[in-house]
């Protein structure tokens, strides 16, 4: 039996600031920087961190993680807690043992696990400085979802303009098409477009013929995100190619060692900062099929909380070798991030510029999907663009009458 007991649980939310390179994308980029940072304390004083990212209006509840005191840690082995205090468990389960996380998962199948970069969408313009910037730190795998605001045809264009040979992209779709819309859009992907080499959530989840169908009629690898009927339903119906984990590490460890098993391509999509992509790290090395690339917000952030970062060399991190999660926290910057604030956007106008020469302004951006009523991605040749506060009168007008009408069209 273990000799530590949990003394205290303290949650602490956090405000990094985002990369400089978001500095005229607030609006896109709106509540990234708020993180939560858990520390577990026991009494004969070992401090383990955890760290996740939450939406701006979570609420930290009054008792969260207080349950866990008193107790002996290894209790939450494989446990159904949250993603922050499950981090800070187990890097303090290892300072316990003095070993890394991983040795508390199951044996080392890897020293280097693949990762891909991150953004929310962008502009065609915004996506391809975002390849470059990858590239540039060490990227061979860039993540991003599409959105019904921007051209998936013109992002692939601009990105495939400056990426490297090698270069992949992985597109989510967002689980909101049909069968007959996604088809021509992943078949031309596919055909034209070497580039783009992942297809997440094409269809509703509950579409489960779709997906087969989808799958059967094209070579690009379909990733179902999350399981929600629970990862072998899935498997058994034949929906994906790769599963994206998620959830608790009870959740995350069973469905990926089963889908390993299955000899089935895992993925994980764990959200914070070098606290969080370390736990990623370590769960990632264990998981037998965790053979693509690990998702991992770090690369959002201008300053964190660690004493050092996680390398990226040929599009992949090692493996903390450390005890526990193998990265130390600097308390001073914990206590100056907690005291800094979410950045607020700026009032601002979408304004969608269609093909046709009309154009509509809107509260925020303008979709075609809302203005024609097709499917995402179901019209080409539009761009779309933000009317930040100018100060202009031109402004004031406008936002008076999209905040009446909703949506204005100009032609």
């Amino acid at each position: 039996m273990s000799q530590h007991r949990i003394k205290s649980v303290d949650i602490i939310p956090i405000f990094p600031r985002l990369a400089a390179r978001y500095a005229d994308r607030v609006v896109d980029m709106y509540g990234i920087e708020v993180r939560l940072l858990c520390r577990i304390e026991t009494d004969s004083g070992l401090v383990g961190w955890g760290d996740q990212r939450v939406r701006p209006w979570f609420v930290v509840p009054d008792d969260m993680g207080q349950d866990l005191v008193g107790r002996d840690p290894f209790d939450y082995l494989n446990s159904n807690q949250s993603g922050g205090i499950n981090t800070a468990l187990y890097d303090l389960m290892g300072k316990c043992l003095e070993v890394p996380a991983w040795k508390l998962m199951g044996p080392s199948c890897r020293d280097w696990v693949p990762v891909a970069a991150w953004t929310r969408p962008a502009s065609p313009e915004q996506f391809a400085a975002e390849i470059q910037r990858a590239v540039a730190q060490g990227y061979r795998v860039f993540k991003i979802h599409t959105c019904s605001y921007h051209d998936v045809f013109a992002q692939t264009r601009a990105a495939e303009a400056v990426a490297p040979e090698g270069f992949r992209i992985h597109y989510d779709f967002n689980h909101n098409r049909t069968l007959g819309a996604v088809l021509p859009i992943v078949a031309e992907l596919e055909r034209n477009h070497p580039i783009v080499a992942f297809i997440e959530d094409p269809l509703v989840r509950s579409d489960i013929e779709g997906w087969r169908t989808l799958r059967q009629q094209t070579r690009l690898p379909i990733i179902m995100h999350g399981t929600p009927m629970g990862g072998m339903q899935e498997y058994k119906h034949e929906m994906a190619d790769a599963y994206m984990l998620g959830g608790s590490m009870f959740d995350m460890m069973s469905a990926g060692f089963a889908l390993g098993r299955a000899n089935l391509q895992v993925i994980l999509q764990h959200e914070s900062g070098t606290l969080g992509k370390a736990m990623a790290m370590h769960m990632g090395c264990v998981l037998p099929t965790h053979t693509s690339h690990s998702i991992n917000l770090e690369d959002q952030y201008e300053e964190d909380v660690t004493t050092a970062t996680i390398p990226i060399v040929d599009g992949s991190s090692p493996v903390p070798q450390g005890i526990g999660l193998g990265y130390e926290v600097d308390e001073s910057a914990v206590q100056r991030l907690s005291q800094q604030k979410l950045t607020e956007p700026p009032r601002h106008i979408g304004i969608l510029h269609m093909a046709s020469g009309a154009t509509w302004y809107g509260k925020g951006y303008v979709s075609p999907t809302s203005v024609t009523g097709t499917e995402e991605a179901g019209v080409r040749g539009f761009r779309s663009e933000l009317w930040e506060d100018d100060g202009t009168s031109e402004f004031e007008a406008m936002l008076v009458r999209v905040q009446k009408e909703g949506r204005v069209r100009a032609s």
